[in-house]
């Protein structure tokens, strides 16, 4: 499922961003620009609630399982970002506002998906040398 999640999120934030900066360079496209955030928090959230029922299956924890730690912390760091985000939205507050919160939420974003992304690889290079051990040529 997060094989399937993860690129769409990144995609979700891509097309939000453009939308964001295309607000904050042009001021036109306030709705899409919001649309695009919430469709982004929905995926945030999606992918939150899938990954911590993985972590249950494979660590025996919902979430903070020692493999994942920090990246489940900065992930509820993100999730708030992205739920103020909405409450500015529902409160009415400025767009400036609301869509500085939003890329705020998303550099939050951008850090934690560095972090699983890096995780991803350093396991991906563990299991390539533990299935391929350097081979010992004797001396």
């Amino acid at each position: 499922m997060q094989a399937v999640l993860a690129p769409l999120q990144f995609l979700a934030f891509a097309v939000s961003l453009v939308l964001i900066a295309r607000w904050l360079l042009t001021g036109t496209g306030e709705s899409a620009a919001d649309g695009s955030v919430i469709v982004k928090t929905g995926f945030l959230l999606t992918i939150m609630v899938t990954g911590s029922i993985w972590e249950k299956r494979v660590f025996g924890v919902w979430l903070f399982a020692p493999a994942f730690f920090w990246e489940d912390v900065v992930s509820f760091g993100v999730i708030a970002l992205h739920v103020g985000y909405v409450v500015l939205l529902l409160s009415g507050s400025a767009p400036g506002e609301r869509f500085g919160v939003a890329l705020v939420a998303y550099a939050a974003y951008a850090v934690n998906a560095t972090q699983f992304l890096l995780k991803l690889r350093a396991a991906r290079r563990d299991d390539a040398a533990t299935a391929n051990p350097p081979t010992m040529v004797p001396a």
